[in-house]
Order: C-alpha cells, then structure tokens, then sequence
C-alpha cells in the first residue's frame, strides 16, 4: 500500500490584498505574490510536469501504437477496441473491483472499531496505538512473505491452530472452506478471500489513525449535550459519531479505494495473479502486456481504460471535501445525500453478488458475526445501564473493550510474532517444525546465512540512499509549494491546487509504462537514479498537499509580526512558519520515507541486476520458484522493518499532531 493520503484543512491566506492603487500592472494581472510564488512553485511544477504530465501524455500516445519488431506502427484505438474482446484483462478489472469493495467494507468496520476502542481508553492508548500501526508500516514484501508463510497448506500456523481449536472442520462442515486443511492461497475458491484478508490487515491501521484523529476533532459538548437528551449509546453514535467522522470517513475510504484498486505488489507477492487467474488484477494484466511481452500499447491501453474509474473517485472525493468545507453544491441536501449513499450501496452491492457469489456469502456471514457481537455487548452494557447497574455496565464494558483489543493485537502482531522467533532459528527447527511458537535454542544463523548467501548488505544500503534521497527532495520542493498555496496571493492557486490533487492520488500503474520507456530512452535503467527520479512522482504530491493544510492551520498573526517588524516574506517562512510547521515536516518525512522504503512496483520493473535492487525486489528474488529460504526471509524481514518501526515509535507523537493540523481538520 501506498502512503497516507488525506485532505488538509481549507486554504488560508495571510493577509489581506493592499488597495489597486500601490500594486503594480503585473500584480493586478498575476497576484500579489506572483513573483515569490513563481520561485516556490517552480521545483514543484517542474518535477510534476516532467514526471506525471508528460508521462501520461506519453502513455496516451503509445496505446495507439504497436510495436512491430523494433519499430512502433500507429494502429488508433485497436488496442482499446481489443480489450473489449480480452478475457484476460475482464477477468482483472472484475478481480480489482472484488478485492477493492470487500477490503474497503471490512477496513471501515475494523478500523472504526479499533477507533472507538482507542478513544475510550484513558490509559496506554499511545503504546497500542503504536502496536497497531505495526503491519502498515512494514514493508509489503515482509507482510506477504509473513502472511505466505502462515497460510501454508501443510506447514502454516494457521491451519495448525484451526484445526487443533475445532474450529477448521467447522468451517468445512459449514461449506465456508471446501475441505480441510484448506489450501489458503492455492484453492481457487480461497484465494482471493486470503489476499482481501491480508490486504484488510495491513490497512486496518491506516483506518484507525484517521479516524482516532477524526474522533479527537469531534467536541465533547456534543456528546454531553446527547447524554442530557436521554440519547443512547447507539444514537449517539449514529448522530454525533459518525457525522463528525463523515469527512474522514468519505476522504479516506475514496483515497484508499484508489489506491486498493490499483494495487499490485501484495498480490504479486502473494499469488502472482495465481491460481490461473483467479486474483490477477488489472494492473496485473498490464504489466504482463507491457513489461514481459514488450506491447507497450497494450499495456499502456490496459492502464488508461481504467482512467474514467479513478477520474469518477477523484471527482467524488473533490465533492465532499467542498461539501466539507461549506460550499455544498444547491439541491445536495441530507436526504438526497442519504438517497445517493444508499443507492450507490445498492448497486456495489449487486455487482459483487453478480461478480462473486461464493464470496459474497462467506463475507456476509463474517460481516455478520462480528455486528451480532458488538450489538450484543452494546445491547448488554445498555440492559445494565437501564436497571440502575450504572457499576455493572461499566465493568462489562471494559471486559468487552478489553477482550476486543487483544483479540485485536493478536490479529495484528502474530504475523510479526511469527516474524521474530522464525528469525532466531537454526535451518533445522525451521525444516523440521521444531518448536514452532519458540526457537530452542536461540541462534543466529539465519542472519549469519543471509548476508553471506545473498546481497543484502547491498540491498539495504541501496535502499537507505534511494529512501533518503527521495525524502529529501520531496520534503524541500513540498515545503515551498505548500506554503504558496496556503499563504501567498497569485493568479493561478486554485488551478494549481487542483493539479496537485490530480497527481496525489494518480496511482502507479497509470505511471510505471510511460516511465520505463523513459528512462529506456534515457538509458537509466538498472540505475538508482532511475528510482531516485521516479520516486516523487507518488512523494511529491503527497507531501505538497499534506503540507498546504498544516501551514494554513499555523496563525497567520505570528507571521504578519515578523513582517510588521522588518522580515522579509522569505525570512519569515524560514524563521516563523517552518519551526511552528516542525511536526507537519516530520510526519511528512516519515510517510515520504515509508512509501520509499516500501516501494515494489517500479523498483521490481526499472532494476534486473542485483547490485541495484532494493530490499523488497532483493528479497523477492530470493524465493526461487518452490524453494523458500523462510529463516533467511524472517530476518531480512525483522532487519527491514526495525528502522521503519523504530521512526515511528519515536515519531508517533508527531505523526498525530500532523494528522490533526494538516489532514483530517476539516
């Protein structure tokens, strides 16, 4: 998954414009501000253009072509029209659909309720608030090895778990597995409720954290105001909680939705579009065109056909942030926004039973169990309340709480639990499932075996420089622009924020083609720089938006001190504005330094040579068809997402605030 991609608070500007009379002919015309405005922005513009725009003119152009031997040959839309008769690129966009719809619903409900969890607590909420965090932030390709690894038919814990428990067979005497021991990610029937499962716990945290943010933001009166109405835990949940968790809610589902329909690493990863092609998504299907068969207009096609799709997701998103910020468009009130919600919910709805009905099913009988459960604690702790047990109700309320959030972090750390001891044990307990939950004795020969057996030394400094590099470049050019759009005055802001959305949210797959034919052209593949350049194309934006929001919540009075008392604009961003914006600046770092760290997709297609690949690409090419080196595997794993871990344990604190100010205060 990609970074944490949210929406700031509504522009705002310093000061006042002066009188027509003391501004120039080319301030009149331009702004204000033009000039200054002109040098922060132009970092920005440039990298964007060269690295976005242009591409996906680029890839526009080439999915008209064909390529015949060495030559491209002009065909119009043949490529497109041959899509329509494609199984293979149907089948892909119904799977991306499929997996996007079920993770979104199940990321929703578990995050919320991990949220809600949170909230309440008044002890330890930092330390498990970090627990949670765990699985996004670790790389991709140590969530899939983890998850590959667990799921194993034979070997995995979690059939070994299942079936000791009883509750196995019960699945398959329910028909929710067809036999047993189920075949998780080889069964054509169970794969790909096994990759949503395991995309659904890398981004449950995601979730959590907007909404933890979402919740702080929501004020106390309201809910004190519901308690004197006589309001229910359930009323005020349905009319305090979720209407002041509704910007959130809506920006981060649509985000995320973009985002999940777009991805291919973890399912790479997972199944490689595997079992046929039963989990192979589009984006799956376009690098295949692409990449291995070197039909560059097919794949470009594959990608741009989809365009439509995002561009309606990023006009939704565009709409309910306007309607967030007051300028709800005439006729869109609470009904016809509640008539719209439901009917968009009725036709996703349908689509999902028509593209999947065995899915369909198990998911809504999971779905099921788990609201019986919360509406029947809910409905416990409201009977004790009723009959004056005010005590009782309580106490029940926080077994429950608490019965739920360790079922929550056993959800969450055993993967990384498995991770750790696996790491600490010889290549025979490993082989052998010797004490599987233990290492006896504790060694270190898996990492003793992993640097001498591979590259990895050099996988890990090759990330480290891309990470850093990439990080540096996005959080100077991201500051500047960002604080030109919230604070200075000049033609053109508006038309330049929009652009800034566009690319923040244009995922990968639109890029990877037009890219790599690029840097062929420029003869910097299987290069660093190729990855050093290409990365801001997903960093940039991010961090320019992020940032746009947390400097229009700084007070602009601090800033037109600094003026009044003989600072220059420049002076005053750099000695006011950036030390109050130090926790925004921080938890862009740490999102701008994840995502490059994590990154798959266009390190897996822009490197082939070894002494250029990254960690997650290195780590990937050490699985050798059947033969997987799971002790060599669990430490590179532990020793990649230690760094990550260690950031944002230490950074945590910033990560709110940051969210906070610059993301979901709406």
């Amino acid at each position: 998954m990609r970074s944490l991609r949210t929406a700031p608070a509504p522009v705002v500007k310093a000061t006042s414009p002066p009188g027509p009379g003391s501004l120039t002919p080319a301030q009149r015309r331009l702004g204000r501000d033009w000039r200054l405005a002109a040098l922060f922005l132009t970092p920005t513009a440039v990298l964007v253009g060269v690295l976005v725009l242009v591409p996906i003119v680029q890839s526009f152009i080439t999915s008209t072509t064909e390529r015949h031997g060495a030559d491209s040959v002009f065909v119009g839309l043949d490529n497109y029209r041959a899509l329509a008769g494609d199984r293979q690129f149907r089948t892909g966009v119904v799977n991306s659909f499929v997996f996007t719809a079920y993770a979104e619903v199940f990321k929703v409900v578990l995050g919320l309720a991990a949220a809600l969890l949170l909230h309440r607590l008044r002890r330890g909420r930092a330390l498990l608030t970090g627990l949670l965090l765990v699985p996004w932030v670790v790389p991709t390709v140590v969530t899939a090895f983890s998850w590959r690894s667990l799921l194993d038919p034979i070997f995995g814990s979690v059939n070994t778990l299942l079936t000791s428990s009883g509750i196995g067979p019960l699945l398959a005497s329910l028909h929710l597995v067809d036999g047993w021991p189920a075949g998780w990610l080889s069964d054509p029937s169970l794969a790909m409720p096994s990759v949503i499962l395991v995309n659904v716990w890398k981004g449950v945290p995601f979730f959590t954290v907007c909404f933890l943010a979402g919740l702080k933001a929501i004020p106390a009166e309201h809910y004190e105001a519901a308690t004197i109405d006589g309001a229910t835990p359930w009323q005020q949940f349905r009319h305090v909680t979720l209407p002041g968790l509704r910007h959130v809610i809506t920006v981060t589902v649509t985000l995320s939705s973009i985002w999940t329909f777009n991805n291919f690493d973890l399912i790479w990863l997972l199944t490689q579009g595997g079992p046929g092609d039963v989990t192979a998504p589009y984006v799956l299907v376009a690098y295949s065109k692409a990449i291995l068969q070197l039909q560059y207009g097919a794949g470009a096609a594959a990608t741009l056909v989809m365009l439509p799709i995002i561009a309606g997701l990023v006009f939704v998103l565009v709409r309910l942030l306007r309607q967030d910020y007051g300028n709800r468009p005439p006729g869109w009130t609470g009904p016809a926004r509640t008539a719209f919600g439901w009917g968009v919910t009725a036709v996703v709805t349908g689509l999902l039973f028509w593209a999947s009905p065995e899915i369909f099913w198990r998911a809504a009988v999971v779905l099921g169990i788990i609201l019986l459960i919360v509406a029947g604690i809910g409905r416990m702790i409201a009977a004790l309340a009723d009959r004056g047990g005010r005590r009782a109700s309580t106490v029940v309320s926080r077994i429950a709480a608490g019965i739920a959030l360790a079922g929550l972090l056993a959800f969450v750390l055993g993967p990384m639990y498995w991770i750790a001891v696996t790491a600490f044990k010889s290549e025979t307990q490993v082989v052998m499932r010797d004490n599987d939950l233990w290492p006896a004795p504790w060694t270190l020969e898996q990492f003793g075996a992993l640097f001498t057996n591979q590259q990895f030394g050099r996988w890990y400094l090759n990330t480290l420089m891309v990470s850093a590099a990439s990080t540096t470049i996005a959080l100077l050019c991201a500051a500047l622009a960002g604080y030109a759009l919230a604070r200075l005055r000049f033609r053109g802001a508006q038309g330049f924020t929009v652009t800034v959305l566009l690319t923040y949210v244009m995922p990968g797959a639109l890029l990877f083609i037009p890219l790599y034919q690029l840097l062929i052209e420029t003869r910097l593949t299987d290069s660093l720089w190729s990855l050093v350049l290409t990365y801001p194309t997903f960093t940039l934006p991010f961090a320019t938006w992020l940032l746009t929001g947390y400097f229009a919540s700084i007070p602009v009075d601090l800033e037109e001190a600094a003026l009044v008392d003989g600072s220059t604009r420049v002076q005053a961003f750099r000695r006011v504005v950036l030390p109050l914006a130090k926790p925004g600046l921080l938890a862009v770092a740490l999102f701008t330094l994840t995502n490059a760290w994590n990154e798959f997709l266009f390190a897996f297609v822009f490197i082939t040579k070894d002494e250029y690949k990254t960690l997650p690409v290195g780590m990937q090419s050490m699985i050798a068809g059947d033969v997987v080196p799971q002790g060599q595997l669990a430490a590179a794993s532990l020793l990649v997402s230690i760094p990550v871990v260690v950031m944002y344990a230490f950074g945590q604190r910033f990560l709110t605030e940051g969210l906070t100010a610059g993301a979901v205060k709406g």
